[in-house]
């Protein structure tokens, strides 16, 4: 099951065509789709979660944590909705587009992706527009 919550003003829109995007690309990987909760803040929050369960004292876009048993992919996927925004604008990007990127990077964490070392940053990069580019084509045709 593929949860989204709101902790902030931020609603996404078109939940069920994400819902499918993201079931389809967990088999795509090869792996089953279990329990998948989004959550979405805003920094302040998301900073807190980072520091009280990681240690880390620095904002971030996204925290991932994985409940994944062997082939069935779970876990709690929490976005901080400002600092995708914040990205959008850094990278020149409009928000969606960032927005998707971030929903389909923790899915690929999920899935047992990593992007601590060059070699692993780059095929989660070429991952994440490979999914994209599936979502908005499925997207398009679905609006």
């Amino acid at each position: 099951m593929i949860l989204f919550q709101s902790e902030t003003k931020f609603s996404l829109k078109h939940k069920l065509a994400y819902k499918k995007w993201i079931k389809e690309t967990i088999e795509n990987e090869g792996k089953k789709c279990g329990n998948i909760n989004y959550v979405f803040y805003n920094d302040e929050e998301v900073l807190k979660i980072n520091k009280q369960f990681l240690n880390h004292d620095f904002y971030t876009d996204i925290i991932t944590f994985d409940y994944t048993e062997g082939e069935t992919v779970s876990g709690d996927i929490v976005i901080s909705i400002e600092r995708v925004g914040e990205n959008a604008k850094t990278y020149n990007v409009d928000f969606q587009s960032e927005l998707n990127r971030v929903i389909i990077h923790g899915i690929l964490h999920l899935c047992g992706y990593k992007d601590k070392k060059k070699d692993e940053e780059k095929l989660m990069r070429s991952k994440e527009e490979f999914y994209m580019s599936r979502f908005e084509k499925e997207f398009s045709q679905t609006k």
